[in-house]
């Protein structure tokens, strides 16, 4: 027997030993090969006012069905580059794109395909929780049964029976769950989510994790900032820390 080659049943075994391992070498590469290309796509972004840098360099590919979880302290940048990636906010150098195009919320396209999370979003004093998630269903067309995809999303969330309350009326957690369901009712390709854990409860959290795990199931691209380990450890494929300028 040559040098290298494991004694015994190896042998016996019609050289099955170098088949399997030949196996393993090739299937990473294969499964690579296999996978979608990325959706969304950070190359070298930075933000600077003047001589105040907000954002150091971030090169950042997220794939259909894949979440990177941004973590750093306040102040490292994390919100800013999830703007970048929203395409709400300019990089000083480098380049975002969702899909292919430039990451630039006036374009429709990529407004079709991103979701955000940043900040409290646009709620009407006089529209209850239901009339809001009603107006995001028309908005983005999901049809004629927009009232009970609105009243299912709020069970989901374990807020339906708020659906008639107004936004004013909610505890500071409730908005938090409010705040979540605009973004999770309307379609998207990327999800971008500042802190979602804020004002949450442990099992809210868990409750959160499990439904981005279904987004993610369903090729939802993600990319959350958080600081709660354990819900990090549930969501994350990857995780990139934003270290401060």
């Amino acid at each position: 027997m040559g040098p290298g080659f494991p004694p015994g049943p190896f042998v016996a075994d019609g050289g099955r030993w170098n088949t399997d391992r030949v196996a393993r070498r090739k299937a990473p590469r294969e499964a690579e090969a296999a996978a979608p290309p990325p959706i969304l796509l950070a190359a070298g972004v930075t933000r600077s006012i003047e001589d105040t840098v907000l954002l150091r360099p971030v090169d950042l590919a997220v794939r259909p069905g894949e979440c990177v979880v941004l973590r750093g302290g306040n102040g490292s940048g994390k919100t800013t580059l999830l703007r970048i990636l929203a395409g709400t906010m300019d990089a000083t150098t480098g380049e975002a794109t969702v899909d292919g195009l430039p990451a630039d919320e006036r374009n429709p396209a990529v407004r079709r395909d991103v979701a955000a999370l940043i900040g409290a979003p646009t709620a009407y004093r006089d529209l209850t929780l239901v009339d809001h998630l009603v107006l995001v269903g028309a908005t983005w067309g999901l049809g004629a049964d927009s009232d009970e995809r609105a009243e299912s999303v709020l069970e989901t969330l374990e807020i339906g029976h708020l659906a008639e309350r107004f936004p004013h009326e909610l505890s500071s957690g409730q908005q938090q769950l409010f705040h979540l369901a605009m973004v999770l009712s309307r379609p998207a390709r990327v999800l971008l989510l500042d802190e979602p854990e804020q004002r949450l409860d442990t099992q809210k959290r868990s409750l959160l994790g499990d439904l981005l795990l279904e987004r993610k199931a369903g090729g939802t691209a993600l990319v959350v900032a958080c600081h709660d380990p354990d819900l990090t450890a549930q969501i994350a494929d990857r995780v990139l820390d934003v270290v401060p300028a």
